[in-house]
């Protein structure tokens, strides 16, 4: 019965947006993440609605009166999403994949027993089947540039304007990359800093509350930016309109996203509206671009030269440059906002 209650729960969850394709790994992972009756109950919600636990017992009344505290038990555990407006009910509905159940267990970086069962699984989960849901239809994240990299920032557009976006979130809260975690727990991590991811809103309340990660203010995030652009980090986040809900800083030894899309070529980052452009005069061949960019799009001969359809327009190899700004970020002639949630979800939802 176990068993197929793992093998519905597999199918259930691949039903979102980003979702889990199953493999042996996954199998793995949902029996330490889902224990018990908490399998049962993730069965009987979903990630579409967010209603009270009063409200989810009509689908699984077997739970009647212990449904919020198993549902709470699954909040801190990072598989239940749960959010309380003043004088309002507690909601909760199921997380996703990403940005939810994958990372949440590893967003505190505290050393646990479940961290350490479940980065092994991951490094292979990603290899037998979650490269392939990171790409499917549209890709789950986008770049966002470095605002300095860019050679006039007066043509920076509206869905990159990181510092005014930072101005229209209600919320900001810091967390732990899974990605250089896992890596850290499987002799692959590197030395880049690990509490870099920022979450907003309501996500980023419930992290807060759940004792995930911390809330910083604008000035924090900010410096939190500026330090991942010093080390060479890509700023990526949803890829879809509206408001920020997560960035991520990744670097392309320890991101699945970018170790997917540099080891096997899966289309898994939707690039930015720009590209990085040499000046082939004020360039001193100094290499260090070359050594920065995350998809190798960057060749230094006498001068640097980029790869064009290879570059991703985040602005990585500007901060360094051993010439006069040689090196900068220019919007490319063909130019396109990120899907709106519907599209998105339209999209994504094709299997």
């Amino acid at each position: 019965m176990a068993d197929n209650i793992y093998e519905q729960l597999a199918k259930h969850l691949d039903e979102a947006p980003a979702g889990a394709p199953r493999s042996p790994a996954l199998m793995e992972i949902l029996e330490v993440l889902y224990p018990g009756e908490e399998a049962e109950v993730a069965l009987g919600i979903n990630a579409f609605e967010t209603k009270t636990a009063a409200e989810w017992e009509e689908a699984l009344p077997d739970k009647a009166g212990r449904l919020a505290d198993i549902l709470d038990s699954m909040a801190h555990r990072g598989t239940v999403f749960t959010s309380q407006k003043p004088g309002a009910e507690r909601r909760y509905r199921l997380l996703p994949s990403v940005v939810g159940f994958a990372e949440a267990p590893f967003f505190s970086g505290r050393d646990t027993e479940t961290t350490r069962t479940l980065a092994p699984l991951w490094k292979r989960y990603m290899n037998e089947a979650f490269a392939g849901e990171m790409e499917r239809g549209v890709p789950l994240i986008r770049v966002v540039p470095i605002g300095e990299s860019l050679a006039d920032t007066s043509e920076v557009l509206p869905d990159d304007a990181l510092e005014k976006k930072l101005d229209e979130t209600s919320f900001m809260a810091v967390a732990h990359c899974m990605c250089r975690r896992i890596g850290t727990y499987i002799g692959e991590g590197c030395d880049r800093t690990v509490e870099n991811c920022l979450h907003f809103g309501a996500l980023g309340r419930y992290i807060v509350e759940m004792g995930m990660g911390r809330e910083i203010d604008k000035a924090e995030a900010l410096t939190i930016l500026r330090q991942a652009t010093e080390e060479g980090m890509v700023h990526v986040c949803d890829n879809v309109q509206g408001g920020l809900h997560t960035i991520c800083n990744c670097c392309p030894c320890c991101c699945a996203f970018f170790r997917a899309k540099l080891a096997d070529n899966y289309d898994t980052v939707s690039r930015s509206n720009y590209v990085a452009r040499v000046d082939s005069e004020a360039c001193i061949a100094c290499g260090l671009c070359e050594d920065r960019c995350p998809v190798m799009a960057v060749a230094v001969d006498e001068v640097a030269v980029v790869d064009e359809d290879v570059c991703i327009g985040c602005g990585v190899c500007t901060p360094t440059c051993g010439g006069e700004d040689a090196i900068r970020l220019r919007v490319r002639e063909e130019t396109a906002p990120p899907p709106d949630i519907a599209e998105f979800v339209s999209v994504r939802m094709k299997k």
